[in-house]
């Protein structure tokens, strides 16, 4: 049962969700009274989540300002497990349980009020770009899919990884992910590691110099600099790139060219096999985020993106 609360100090009205039995929470803005989408009084719905270990008050809510603002309806939720959201283990990355949490988003954001069920826009950025593009397949009620900066393929991510900090450093973490597997296993608990640190820094998963401070520049009250080690088990066997030949829908991938997370050759080829329309930025991970010089124009582009191919006028037009 979806179930509405108060409105946040972003000016979202707050959505409770259930996805495998856990409540999940969720922004939902109903977009400006003025709508190029608008069919019959509904109009589309963006359902958008965060990346690796990220939660919506951390970076998501000028995305979700800037669609609204376009006319769109925005559903931004939160994984279970993270941010604002319930669910146990905390901070434990499931991508196939993060996939379901997509799943369960889109029925919620259906029953919105205003939003057309049969025009959802999927968005996703870093780790959830690649599950925009593993989620929208074989539907038939998905409009358009815009990935961002997107992680396509662990592998690839792993041999970036490799070149910035070597062999040992990857062996060890392989080794802390798997003690934390075994670790849960035994009832003892997880081991915990940093999502971002300085160059360096060991006992962090994401330490490209520049990296911390971008995320702390984005980081709201109820992210965590903390996930479970064993996401490293599960990271490389990440493939969102294996089917998107078969997605019917528009996408849009936009790629920051001097990508040190996503790799963003694995992001071009994706992108062709996708049939994709393409934005590049020459611009490191974070930099699209607000506050970076290359927010306008991802947000920019992608609001063009989307007025192309489902604004009312131009969809008549054709």
């Amino acid at each position: 049962m979806t179930a509405a609360g108060t409105t946040t100090t972003s000016g979202a009205e707050t959505v409770r969700f259930p996805s495998s039995g856990t409540d999940c929470d969720a922004w939902f803005f109903a977009g400006s009274s003025a709508s190029p989408f608008e069919v019959d009084g509904k109009r589309p719905v963006v359902v958008m989540a965060h990346g690796f270990a990220g939660a919506k008050d951390s970076g998501l809510e000028p995305f979700a300002r800037r669609f609204a603002e376009a006319g769109l309806a925005v559903f931004a939720f939160d994984y279970r497990g993270f941010g604002l959201s319930e669910g146990q283990p905390r901070q434990q990355i499931s991508l196939e349980r993060q996939a379901d949490d997509y799943r369960a988003a889109i029925v919620a954001a259906k029953k919105q009020p205003g939003v057309d069920p049969n025009r959802v826009i999927l968005w996703g950025v870093s780790q959830s770009g690649g599950h925009v593009l593993t989620v929208s397949g074989g539907r038939t009620d998905i409009a358009a899919v815009i990935s961002v900066i997107p992680l396509v393929n662990g592998l690839a991510a792993g041999r970036v990884a490799y070149d910035q900090v070597g062999g040992a450093a990857i062996a060890r973490s392989t080794a802390t992910a798997v003690a934390s597997a075994l670790s849960a296993k035994l009832g003892r608990g997880p081991k915990m590691m940093r999502v971002v640190g300085k160059p360096g820094d060991r006992d962090a998963a994401l330490t490209a110099p520049g990296f911390l401070e971008s995320y702390l520049a984005i980081a709201g009250p109820s992210w965590r600099n903390e996930v479970d080690a064993s996401v490293g088990l599960e990271i490389g066997g990440f493939r969102a790139d294996k089917h998107v030949h078969e997605l019917d829908a528009p996408v849009l991938v936009q790629i920051a060219d001097y990508d040190s997370a996503a790799p963003p050759h694995a992001a071009a080829k994706a992108a062709f096999k996708a049939r994709a329309e393409v934005r590049h930025y020459p611009c490191d991970h974070f930099d699209v985020f607000a506050g970076n010089d290359w927010f306008e124009p991802c947000v920019g582009h992608a609001i063009a993106f989307l007025t192309r191919k489902l604004a009312v006028e131009t969809v008549t037009a054709r």
